[in-house]
């Protein structure tokens, strides 16, 4: 008894802090307090999993990644606005609202949240359900996601028996800056807005990955409600902040559209200070005895409308234009401005890019342009002022040499991207050294991202190479932060086991564009070491099958350059194993044509283990179900790939089935 009073306890107490925290801005305890509350409540609901609820803290990140989301119909449609683009359509929607229910009349100014307006179903005061807009009838169902956006309310501060509302999930610019350099250090594509950063968080299958993408969401309409009635939207407002929603931040009564216009105006000079993005305002008639009157088309309300601003534009010359080399190897080219304020910000330099982008606006040096902020944060060039062109303007060619470390720059063929094909440059260097020690490279363990970036940032280290010295600074290491004797001595010893690995795992350690762990397998299967492959013609390596032009062309411009030749011979230096151990044994091909899936935990094999014993058959593995599989491997706790076999009618098979196939 004491046990599950402390519990509730725990968990009154976090939510408060939570609400604290992330609806009103306003922390009262410390990161670290907060924590230890955290594990304290965590603690005890592992001892009695039997009291563990749906609206505790700690369910808010699912355990699994989803499968994929179940279709929703809306009780309540999920209507869109119209739009409106100046003073006189705003005018002109005012006196219509008048003349169907006379002058005496309140509006409600919003700001519109660029983000992906969402419902939360409430029962009996516990968050049970959440869905996307999606066409306004049918969304989707993306709870376990929206479970990890922190000012969502899993149990509401009093029970309601049913409570439908409507809110606009968002990221704010800090943010969505954040989780861009992330994409780009993990050499994923960019989220060209905050808003597509946050549709593509809500619809991540893995909710821990919504989770580390710290959405946010205000709410801004009640759809449906059970035991309670208003007169005004803005008195629902009152409410749902009463119940423990974020709701939609400053917004204010107008007593006419006078008011109105002059709100509307106010935002839109602030809008480049306001912390997350907006759009537009959105007007609404404050009486819902009005809205019935006034009601609804079938795509929207006649009582509301949004005001949508223009874009900010401002003009300004174009003084330089420079190369930045992301953490990925692409040069982007980047504008130096003359200096101009923009949406809230002094802007310098703007992004041009890519090459193709540059040629397609005929972008110079000297150039007049119109640059504005895309999405309200990032700076980009729009156009040149052609008329403006005096003659004295300089083309723009990208470099044939990275500027960063002078190694020879490639761009594809149907790629507008120009890249680094420098192995230690020191723009890239932190993902390559966080891609050489990678489980599936050199496999060196204790030596995760954290770890590189310190190393780096403390000059410790300048190349990979250098890993291969850190023995020589084991005292320095140990005072480090989060390092320590024994998980020094333990890096330090992966880093001497990593010397003896295959030269498979090195050649994917290299991260070779288009060069993946089974194409690195293939190789160090057909070369009997390191300078053999050095040696090779594109010719010689499209002699493996599987390898075509582009991954041929690719590996021997990489061992072409002089950064790649100098690190080998650093390597060899320090005892790493470049000669190949052997060819992969084939036992003999029964598994030959045939492609397996394994899905849950093997007994007998790790995954990987299973895999390269049914290539040693020669056979294929594959991490998807599809028609063109031939056997399901099924371990414990097998998931839906199941399904999707006895759907496909594939034939299943058990560890002791795959045992006998073996023999």
């Amino acid at each position: 008894m004491e046990i599950e009073k402390r519990i509730h306890e725990l968990r009154e107490i976090i939510n408060y802090h939570n609400h604290k925290y992330y609806v009103e801005d306003a922390p009262e305890i410390s990161d670290y307090e907060y924590d230890a509350l955290y594990r304290e409540l965590e603690n005890l609901e592992k001892e009695r999993p039997d009291l563990i609820t749906p609206d505790s803290p700690t369910q808010r990140v699912g355990d699994k990644p989803l499968e994929g989301f179940e279709k929703v119909v809306h009780a309540v449609q999920m209507q869109s606005l119209a739009d409106v683009f100046s003073e006189g359509e705003l005018y002109s929607f005012d006196k219509r609202v008048r003349e169907a229910v006379g002058n005496d009349i309140e509006y409600v100014v919003e700001k519109k949240i660029d983000g992906l307006s969402v419902s939360l179903l409430y029962e009996n005061g516990i968050f049970v359900r959440g869905a996307t807009r999606g066409d306004g009838l049918i969304g989707e169902d993306v709870t376990q996601n929206l479970r990890t956006v922190k000012s969502i309310p899993l149990k509401l501060k009093k029970s309601v028996p049913l409570l439908e509302v409507r809110g606009e999930v968002f990221i704010s610019k800090k943010d969505f800056i954040r989780i861009n350099e992330e994409q780009e250090e993990a050499g994923q594509q960019l989220f060209a807005n905050p808003r597509n950063a946050a549709a593509g968080s809500l619809r991540q299958l893995d909710p821990k990955v919504a989770n580390l993408r710290k959405l946010d969401i205000y709410i801004f309409n009640i759809q449906r409600i059970e035991g309670e009635s208003f007169d005004k939207h803005s008195q629902t407002l009152e409410y749902l902040r009463e119940l423990g929603f974020k709701v939609s931040p400053g917004y204010k009564v107008c007593r006419d559209i006078n008011e109105v216009w002059d709100e509307i105006k106010r935002i839109g000079e602030e809008r480049g200070d306001i912390s997350f993005e907006i759009d537009g305002a959105v007007v609404k008639v404050n009486s819902l005895r009005q809205r019935e009157i006034l009601g609804s088309t079938s795509k929207a309300p006649r009582w509301a409308v949004a005001y949508k601003y223009p874009a900010e534009v401002k003009q300004t010359v174009v003084r330089d234009i420079q190369i930045n080399v992301g953490r990925t190897g692409v040069l982007t080219p980047i504008a130096v401005l003359d200096p101009v304020r923009l949406a809230g910000s002094t802007v310098q330099r703007a992004t041009l890019h890519n090459v193709d982008y540059i040629k397609e606006k005929d972008i110079r040096i000297g150039d007049t342009v119109l640059i504005r902020k895309a999405g309200d944060i990032i700076p980009e060039v729009v156009e040149v002022v052609f008329e403006k062109r005096g003659g004295n303007e300089t083309e723009f060619r990208m470099p044939e040499k990275c500027p960063v470390c002078n190694a020879d720059v490639v761009r594809e063929m149907g790629e507008a991207a120009y890249r680094c094909m420098g192995i230690d440059c020191s723009a890239k260097l932190y993902r390559s050294i966080v891609h050489f020690a990678s489980r599936d490279a050199m496999n060196i363990e204790g030596l995760g991202p954290a770890i590189i970036d310190m190393l780096l940032s403390e000059d410790i280290i300048k190349g990979i190479a250098d890993l291969y010295y850190l023995h020589k600074e084991k005292d320095r290491l140990i005072e480090m932060e989060r390092m320590g004797k024994k998980s020094v001595e333990n890096l330090l010893a992966s880093i001497e086991k990593s010397k003896s690995n295959n030269i498979d795992r090195l050649i994917f350690g290299f991260g070779i564009r288009h060069i993946g762990i089974r194409a690195a397998q293939l190789l160090s299967e057909n070369f009997e070491s390191i300078d053999a492959l050095m040696e090779a013609s594109p010719e010689d390596i499209k002699q493996i099958p599987e390898f075509g032009d582009k991954m041929a062309e690719s590996v021997v411009l990489f061992f072409a350059q002089e950064q790649t030749k100098d690190i080998i011979e650093k390597l060899k230096a320090v005892g790493v194993n470049t000669v190949s151990t052997g060819k992969r044994k084939i036992n003999d091909n029964r598994f030959e044509g045939k492609t397996f899936v394994l899905t849950g935990t093997l007994q007998g094999f790790t995954r990987k283990e299973a895999e390269e014993i049914i290539k040693s058959f020669g056979g294929k593995t594959s991490s998807s179900v599809s028609k063109k599989t031939d056997y399901v491997l099924a371990g414990e706790e097998a998931g839906s790939k199941l399904d999707k076999a006895r759907a496909f009618g594939i034939q299943i098979i058990d560890e002791d089935s795959f045992l006998e196939m073996i023999k």
